[in-house]
């Protein structure tokens, strides 16, 4: 974590709201270094807008609807692997961030939201644009800082309506807020949590001061550094060498979190099958990257209690966030490994109701504590399972040749095309589990939203990642992720080199795929909720290149220009059989069975 000198942040040309406790938010905001502010016009915020914009260090993106604002300001913060600011006015605007905060709680992303709000007196009183704003988003933040009102601003109106105010002097009320302000500061950068900040204004708003009249604490001393907790090594690496059935299982993960001799080790580790999903952001030929093409056969054979139990691992190695395959974790409920240890610094996920352990390291740190260079082979756990790998890529092959055009092969077809070294992020639902059946190259950095898996707000994450990134940005999404986010194109800050791959198959296909499917008039409109709509239109408003593709012949055409170089931004909307998908899907794992 680099900090600012106190005496420094002041050489930038600046501009203060005449409020305290907006001079105090934005001097702390400096002083720990969190630059980039994402701002949903409003009125009641307008002294921290004020001081945020007049202040050349921060860079400031005013985005107008603030559920996209938010996951635009999550996908920075996800992106930069630091904290990203979120403001807003008073009222609904602050329950409209919820979704994003949700998401980047589950996900460890440290997104600040920062609110004004109302003074208490003017709380359930029937005015407009007020609600109960403190602690609203407490189940799944890291910390509420509830500020609280200066006095030093407007008395004469508090004098009038909030007497009960006065009880404390300004000094009191400083001292608080900057307690507050810290506290929170503390929580998203030590800790990875969404914070709220909740900041009372009263009117005039508008007014300005070059100088600050506060002087904040010097916040150089004192900060939390990451603790990890002592282990037994030697005892686990025993445990780990002994093993003669490992399953290490990796879920959302950093682009190159994990060193390359760790993972070449793994590789060699004779009695270890690693099991990666696309959005694990590792690769090696020997990796398992398509877990359900495993277990998909195993659940359709007549030997299926045999075959699951000589896949049961002795010891489950996981790290890494949520996982994406049903499958896997079906299995692993069902065929408990004996030992389940999850290696994460901060938390462990009891998502196979067998933890033993919760190993309080970095995935770097804990495999070359237990991993040996020298273990011999002690069962054929990893060749069995190899042959089968084998097997069914060979089968996948063999399927695509033999099938017409669908969601499937046009997958295939897309992702074998990414250009190498873009940023890819993946919509939730059909579009996340297709890609995870399908290789990607090495060299593509891989994000999707899993902390909540939600369709919303998709494409406003991928357009607030792609602000920082020194390559571009590519979003495979469907359509009802892509339509419920139509809002994200209303941003100015889109690059031309941002390019959306919209697979249009007419409604929510992963119903189609679940089981209870039924062709009725219903299930089209309560669960597919089926549709005719084409991007054209948001195309041409919002300045983007729309290109279509209806066959196999189109899409391989179309996708060589969709990568070109260009002056705006591209959509390739490409339309599949909204009947016929799920038939190929399902066919697909008979094939390979």
């Amino acid at each position: 974590m680099v900090f600012y000198r106190l005496d420094d942040v002041f050489l930038y040309s600046m501009m203060y709201s005449d409020i305290p406790s907006a001079q105090t938010l934005v001097l702390y905001f400096k002083s720990r270094g969190v630059k980039n502010i994402v701002i949903s016009p409003g009125s009641r915020n307008a002294p921290l807008t004020i001081s945020f914009t007049k202040n050349s260090f921060f860079k400031c993106f005013s985005v107008v609807d603030e559920r996209c604002a938010a996951f635009f300001a999550m996908g920075m913060a996800q992106h930069l692997q630091e904290p990203v600011a979120v403001l807003c006015s008073s009222g609904s605007a602050m329950l409209n961030f919820y979704p994003a905060v949700a998401e980047a709680y589950y996900s460890d992303v440290p997104l600040i939201v920062v609110s004004a709000d109302r003074p208490s007196y003017r709380i359930d009183i029937g005015d407009g644009q007020t609600i109960r704003q403190e602690n609203v988003l407490q189940k799944h933040i890291g910390y509420s800082a509830n500020l609280k009102q200066d006095i030093a601003h407007a008395t004469g109106t508090i004098s009038k309506y909030g007497k009960s105010l006065l009880e404390q002097s300004q000094e009191e009320i400083q001292e608080h807020n900057e307690a507050e302000i810290s506290k929170a500061l503390s929580v998203a950068f030590d800790e990875k949590y969404p914070v709220h900040i909740n900041i009372p204004f009263e009117e005039p708003l508008y007014g300005r001061v070059k100088e600050p009249s506060v002087k904040i604490q010097d916040l150089d001393k004192g900060f939390m550094e990451d603790s990890l907790n002592e282990e037994n090594w030697e005892e686990l690496a025993k445990v780990w060498q002994k093993s003669s059935r490992k399953m290490v299982l990796v879920g959302v993960n950093q682009p190159n979190a994990i060193e390359a001799e760790i993972l070449e080790a793994l590789v060699k580790d004779p009695n270890t099958l690693l099991f990666t999903e696309t959005t694990s952001n590792l690769h090696h030929p020997e990796f398992f990257e398509s877990i359900d093409s495993i277990i998909a056969p195993i659940e359709k054979s007549e030997n299926r209690e045999e075959f699951f139990k000589t896949l049961q691992p002795d010891l489950l190695v996981t790290f890494g966030g949520l996982i994406v395959s049903k499958k896997i974790k079906a299995f692993l409920r069902e065929y408990k490994p004996k030992q389940h240890w999850h290696v994460d610094i901060k938390k462990a996920n009891d998502t196979f109701y067998c933890l033993t352990k919760h190993i309080r390291t970095t995935p770097n740190h804990f495999f070359k504590e237990v991993v040996s260079s020298e273990i011999e082979p002690l069962s054929d756990f990893k060749i069995f399972w190899e042959r089968k790998k084998d097997s069914y890529e060979a089968k996948r092959d063999a399927y695509l040749k033999e099938i017409p055009f669908s969601d499937f092969t046009a997958f295939d077809e897309i992702i074998k095309k990414i250009p190498k070294g873009y940023q890819v992020h993946l919509a939730n639902s059909s579009t996340v589990r297709y890609a995870q059946l399908f290789p990607m190259d090495s060299s593509l950095k891989v994000f999707c939203n899993r902390g909540t898996s939600g369709i919303d707000g998709t494409t406003s994450t991928a357009v607030g990642s792609s602000i920082y990134s020194k390559v571009p940005t590519l979003l495979l999404t469907g359509d009802l992720s892509f339509f419920y986010d139509s809002n994200a194109l209303w941003n100015k800050y889109i690059r031309p080199d941002f390019r959306i791959v919209l697979i249009n198959n007419s409604g929510g296909g992963i119903f189609r795929i679940l089981p209870g499917k039924e062709d009725t008039e219903e299930f089209e409109t309560f669960f597919e909720t089926s549709h005719e709509l084409s991007a054209k239109h948001l195309a041409d408003m919002y300045g983007f290149e729309h290109i279509s593709a209806e066959n196999e012949v189109e899409l391989e055409d179309r996708l060589k220009e969709f990568y070109s170089k260009s002056n705006q931004p591209k959509i390739l909307e490409v339309a599949t059989p909204r009947v016929l998908n799920n038939k190929i899907l399902l066919g697909y794992f008979d094939f390979i069975s």
